[in-house]
């Protein structure tokens, strides 16, 4: 490890520096050998290094967004040229040329700050020996080793020995109880911060071998932290701690305000969106319009969410631009310009005229007045002295006189057919 930090000594001078200004802040507050001074100026270097490194968080987002989108065409390229490795490596890098990503991206914010991370180990280990580094100075150095985190010192670890930890006045036990907490939490907070980003941010609709390697580093990563933090002094402790704890609530930013598409986080944002839409009638900043503008241009390629978003603003008279900006719809305006209304007034439906009851159906009675007067066969009044109608087929009337209004039971109606003789 001292081989690694040494190769990034070139930055150890500035690093040590900017420890030194916090330092001089912090300890004309809480007395210069104190640990609040010296843990304080770890925990301002780290948010000095995050906010710088801010600009590489977003691209790494977008990176893994697009490595996402990707992962459907990936498997399609592993599939095809599962037994060619060479053609499968040259269709990948020009799928990463046509959609411009870049698989490295999103490591970008980790080996950024990794220099850092590795200068502060080394200024620190320097203290525990001893030594000189940077712009820390005999008065300096003497002062770092006389701070406590809570009971241990700041260039102790877990794996020192007892004659170490007695050398910089304190115990055993202390260092080891405070270490081993530490470690703990930098380990959940590292296990946390994966599980918010797989169970809440991550598109559903796409399975893929991507997804599950990052299931699987969910639970790696907390292992990693637990076995190399013994190795850590308790200021680089501090500061993992505290890039963890900054990463998180980075993230849980980021998932609340920009989700990914597809996820749950999404689905949840978009509610809250389309309730706060239909309350004013319009988006409150620049990045819900960019929101609305985004999904407004999907068109049929919308997800489930969205056009759940879509179908909840046209509920509510409202209709999304291509711009981003909400107006209300068409039939809500004439609704309210007519009525008063905002919402449409639903067109009438078509009356069905009332059934009536079989008795008046079959009965030659007068209907009173106003009542509609049926166009049934059935309700139309019968003249008892009208000659009958002709039956079917042109029936003329028996000899007596009387017509059959009805073919006898058992007969057909109409002419009959004659019976062919039956063959033998």
């Amino acid at each position: 490890m001292d081989t690694i930090a040494s190769l990034f000594s070139f930055i150890t001078t500035p690093v040590s520096w900017v420890i030194v200004q916090f330092h001089s802040v912090y300890g004309s507050i809480f007395g210069p050998d104190t640990g609040w001074a010296w843990g304080l100026s770890i925990v301002s270097l780290v948010i000095l290094i995050r906010i710088c490194l801010i600009p590489l968080f977003v691209k790494q987002i977008k990176a893994t967004r697009a490595m996402q989108t990707l992962q459907p065409e990936m498997k399609k390229i592993q599939e095809r040229y599962k037994n060619d490795k060479q053609r499968q490596s040259e269709e990948m890098m020009k799928l990463y040329k046509e959609t411009g990503t870049n698989p490295l991206s999103s490591c970008l914010p980790i080996l950024a700050q990794s220099p850092f991370f590795f200068a502060l180990y080394h200024v620190l280990n320097s203290i525990a020996s001893n030594d000189t580094i940077g712009v820390i100075n005999e008065r300096l150095l003497e002062s770092a080793q006389k701070a406590h985190i809570f009971g241990a010192p700041l260039a102790a670890k877990f794996t020192d020995s007892p004659d170490k930890v007695e050398a910089l006045n304190s115990s055993l036990t202390d260092v080891r109880v405070v270490t081993a907490i530490m470690i703990v939490l930098m380990s959940l907070s590292q296990f946390y911060t994966q599980r918010q980003l797989m169970t809440k941010n991550v598109d559903t609709t796409v399975k893929t071998p991507f997804m599950q390697q990052q299931k699987m580093l969910m639970y790696v990563f907390p292992v990693i932290f637990a076995v190399f933090g013994i190795n850590f002094p308790v200021g680089v402790l501090v500061y993992w701690l505290t890039t963890n704890v900054w990463t998180m609530g980075q993230q849980m930013y980021v998932i609340h305000n920009n989700p990914t598409p597809g996820s749950k986080a999404q689905a949840a944002y978009l509610e809250r969106l389309s309730k706060h839409v239909a309350r004013h009638g319009k988006t409150r900043n620049r990045r819900e319009r960019a929101i609305v503008k985004a999904i407004v241009t999907k068109g049929r390629d919308r997800n489930e969410y969205e056009r759940k978003f879509i179908n909840g603003l046209n509920k509510a008279g409202l209709a999304a631009q291509a711009d981003g900006t909400v107006i209300k719809s068409e039939s809500s305006a004439a609704a309210q310009a007519e009525g008063g209304t905002t919402t449409a007034t639903a067109a009438p439906k078509r009356q069905q005229p009332k059934r009536q009851p079989k008795s008046k159906r079959h009965s030659g009675s007068v209907k009173p007045a106003g009542e509609p007067t049926s166009l049934t066969k059935a309700d139309a009044p019968q003249d008892q002295d009208a000659k009958p109608a002709a039956t079917k087929g042109n029936a003329k009337p028996a000899g007596n006189g009387s017509t059959r209004s009805r073919a006898q039971s058992g007969q057909r109606k109409g002419p009959q057919r004659p019976k062919s003789p039956s063959k033998k």
